[in-house]
């Protein structure tokens, strides 16, 4: 036996056990109940960062936690595969991006299981694979039939030199990140997703979830349901603008309107007009981003013509504004410059009117040389039929003025969007649809797919290559037979990694998306991710969801029970990032200290959902703890000699007896810690409180032994799935016969928490003045009387009177002089 701590050796023999044995290897179990712990899974940029590792401790923690409660667990991994990186990786490196792909997966598979994560890597995917891919592109064609994929045109940034759309992220001051090439705004067809027909589930839906409230208030916030009207507005010798406003009340204080550069009358009026063209031309130039375009400068040009306010004849006029775009709404605002902010800067660059519609309710004045008024609390003014009126009076009464008129009506309108999923890069899914120039656009039929992406490429990073490769492009039409062309656009990378969690259930299912053993294993108990997640990735897999269950491919109604968003890792004050020189190399740690040190580490710095500050001494101080830990451990192996002690807790003394409770103590709070609260931190805390008062425990009878024994088996059981390569061996160690992993969680001995005699403290006028003890079931006349013969207490009375007596049971005595 060892009897030095060796992490290297401990932890590889311990996973070579795991691997041999399918330690974590799972199967449906009808006779067990399921819990399926699933971390969000990682792209695979070649190594892992103390972010993956914090997050995917945290999930292992769970696992092995619930595994000892008796459920039947899930615990998967893989690989969120497509992406720019590999493009970005590929220009860099010269190799296709399909191979640095898989050679991060190779390499990030082996880092993950040195840390001891009890995955069932028979169930590992990458989404770059088409045994994944090919039943994301049938279900495609399935949403084709159902008319919820749709094709239509829609603005993005285009690269004029490298051929390609760029996200919002890739424009830095409005040019290309890579080639810093002006960029341009660009109409295109593209291929969007209904999720609009969803917003109303969405949003009614989060009511049935256990997630943290700032996630569901941001995923309401983005849905952004909202009551209003659509008013028209007549323009003289045009077609009428309709206009949705949340805001009807303030209509008498509407002093332009603001459409888009790619609004139909702004691109009429520039037929004749090389201002506007050349305004429209320069809009173009803009991120798409909505928060690019909150910052940029609100820039506009007037049209020349104006429109009729419904409610009061006015003309007011037509502006063309690069903050509006087209695929918002109707591309048409109206604005109200006294009562918005955006509208009162823009009205103050080009000198349109500032007209005060609303009040503040308690009869101040506002000063619209200075801001904007923003409130719905105020009453209305200068506004005619309404002047008085709060806000829903007001509403209501225009409402039903604009109503009867047959100028507007009452709507319902969502902030959300329908979900792009095009995108005009190589790596990525290939959408599974044929143009023909007879029959338009075809789907792939099923038994044609998948639509392989080609993996052996040269990418130079000038457009995507497959759309100059005919072998890929080429193909027959599958309706009439002629030739006809591939679409050479991929798929939203959001697409692959909306289901892939149904997908761990039955990966090896070639039948089919999905078969009976996704409702066994689904909807996910515990989801576990960063809070940078919360909006879109968390949005499209609910939506994604909803999709599946209406397919009849799963019962629930919902991805993700519970979701966990843990706190960043820290460094010197920020988050660690290469760019700020202060990451940590968790192959270096584990390579130093091994990887339960690693883990203590990450466990116990701080609650989940909090940041984690990281301290070097933190980490020495965690490899200390184990090593102390092992050194104890072996102490009682060495003086027990593998002698075997029955413990009779009806012969206990009371120091034995104060042991024991402090044991269940610690054992009834650790459960609650990981059980309730998971506050892991708390946990070890526990645990480490307890370490320390066994080694003051200082019994070598029959019976001290059995408790210490009681004590370092309970341990190693509540420590195990925080760092379970130690307590393997130790458990071993003690003579156990069974292996750790497959031990129940300690119980609590409700019989050890009885005490025969507390602590009570004793007050003088509400102040500390002493403590006695006290049995356990004293009569409040005994407390009394022992508190008042307390020698201290005396000292403090002396002669004066007592006035009464306050017992608190079980905690303490109050003289009141």
């Amino acid at each position: 036996m060892d009897q030095q701590y060796d992490p290297k050796a401990i932890e590889a023999a311990v996973q070579k056990f795991w691997t041999q044995s399918g330690a974590f290897e799972v199967k449906e179990d009808p006779q067990k109940e399921s819990y399926y712990c699933l971390s969000m899974f990682p792209y695979p940029s070649g190594k892992l960062h103390m972010g993956h590792v914090r997050n995917y401790t945290i999930g292992d923690v769970v696992s092995r936690f619930k595994r000892m409660q008796g459920m039947n667990v899930l615990q998967p991994m893989g690989w969120d595969a497509f992406g720019m990186p590999a493009e970005n990786a590929a220009i860099k490196n010269n190799v296709p991006p399909a191979r640095w792909t898989y050679e991060n997966i190779d390499y990030m598979r082996s880092q993950l299981q040195l840390l001891g994560f009890g995955y069932d890597w028979t169930r590992e995917i990458a989404t770059c694979r088409p045994e994944y891919y090919r039943w994301e592109q049938w279900f495609f064609t399935r949403l084709m039939e159902k008319g919820i994929a749709y094709k239509k045109t829609a603005p993005v940034n285009w690269c004029p030199h490298d051929q390609t759309v760029l996200a919002n992220e890739q424009v830095i001051e409005g040019c290309c990140w890579r080639c810093d090439t002006p960029v341009e705004r660009r109409e295109i067809a593209q291929w969007f997703l209904k999720i609009t027909d969803y917003a109303d589930q969405l949003l009614d839906d989060l009511d049935t979830v256990e997630w943290p409230e700032q996630v569901k208030t941001m995923q309401r916030n983005w849905i952004g349901r909202s009551e209003g009207m659509e008013v028209e507005f007549e323009v003289p010798g045009q077609e009428s603008l309709m206009v949705y406003t949340t805001r009807p009340d303030t209509l008498y204080g509407a002093t332009f309107i603001a459409i888009a550069a790619e609004h139909p009358l702004s691109l009429k009026v520039a037929e004749s007009n090389a201002e506007i063209a050349q305004f429209i031309t320069d809009c173009k130039k803009t991120n798409t981003a909505e928060a690019a375009m909150e910052k940029m400068e609100k820039l506009g040009q007037a049209l020349g013509i104006h429109a009729i306010n419904p409610v009061n004849g006015e003309q007011i006029p037509i502006w063309i504004a690069n903050f509006v775009l087209m695929g918002y709404g109707t591309g048409a605002i109206m604005s109200v410059p006294a009562h918005d902010q955006r509208d009162w800067e823009f009205a103050r660059k080009y000198g349109i009117e500032i007209r005060q519609v609303v009040a503040p309710g308690d009869g101040s004045r506002v000063d619209l040389e200075v801001e904007s008024f923003v409130t719905k609390e105020g009453v209305c003014c200068n506004s005619d039929m309404l002047d008085g009126l709060d806000f829903e009076s007001a509403f209501n009464r225009i409402a039903d003025h604009l109503e009867a008129a047959g100028k507007g009506n009452r709507q319902v309108n969502y902030r959300l969007r329908d979900w792009g999923v095009s995108r005009q890069r190589y790596w990525g899914a290939p959408i599974p649809v044929i143009n023909c120039s007879s029959c338009g656009t075809v789907a792939v039929p099923a038994n044609d797919l998948p639509v392989v992406l080609p993996e052996e490429i040269e990418f130079e990073g000038i457009g995507s290559p497959i759309k100059s490769m005919d072998t890929f492009i080429n193909t027959d039409c599958p309706c009439c037979g002629q030739a006809a062309e591939r679409e050479t656009d991929t798929f939203d990378t959001f697409m692959e990694s909306s289901w892939y969690y149904a997908r761990y259930a039955c990966p090896d299912f070639d039948q089919g998306m999905l078969d009976d053993r996704a409702d066994y294993w689904t909807p996910v108990d515990h989801y576990i991710g960063g809070i940078e997640h919360a909006i879109l990735h968390l949005l499209y897999a609910r939506f994604y969801h909803k999709l599946m269950r209406d397919e009849g491919l799963v019962n629930s109604d919902e991805p993700f029970k519970s979701l966990l968003t843990q706190g960043m890792v820290l460094k010197d004050g920020s988050k660690m990032s290469k760019s700020k020189g202060n990451t940590v190399d968790p192959q270096d740690l584990i390579d130093r200290f091994g990887a339960d040190t690693v883990r203590l580490f990450v466990m116990f710095a701080s609650p989940p959902e909090q940041s984690l500050e990281w301290s070097d001494a933190g980490v020495e101080g965690a490899h200390r703890f184990l090593k102390r830990f092992w050194n104890l451990v072996h102490q009682h192996i060495g003086i027990v000699a593998g002698k075997k002690y029955e413990l009779n807790i009806d012969r206990l003394n009371e120091s034995q007896k104060a042991m024991r409770l402090k044991l269940h103590e610690t054992i009834r709070k650790v459960s609650d810690d990981f059980d309730r609260r998971l506050t892991f931190n708390t946990a070890i805390a526990a645990n480490m409180e307890l370490l320390n008062a066994t080694t003051r425990f200082e019994d070598d009878s029959d019976q001290g032994h059995s408790i210490r024994q009681e004590i370092f088996d309970s341990m190693l059981l509540m420590l195990s799935p925080i760092i379970p390569h130690i307590c393997d061996q130790l458990w071993r160690q003690l003579g156990h016969d069974s292996v750790i992993i497959d031990e129940s969680w300690p119980l609590v001995d409700d019989s050890a928490l009885v005490q025969d005699t507390i602590e009570m403290v004793i007050q003088v006028n509400g102040k500390l003045r002493g403590k006695m003890q006290i049995a356990a079931n004293a009569e409040k006349s005994e407390c009394e009387a022992l508190a008042l013969e307390n020698d201290q207490v005396k000292k403090f009375i002396a002669d004066k009177a007592i006035r009464k007596v306050i017992v608190v049971p079980s905690k303490l005595v109050n003289v009141v002089i």
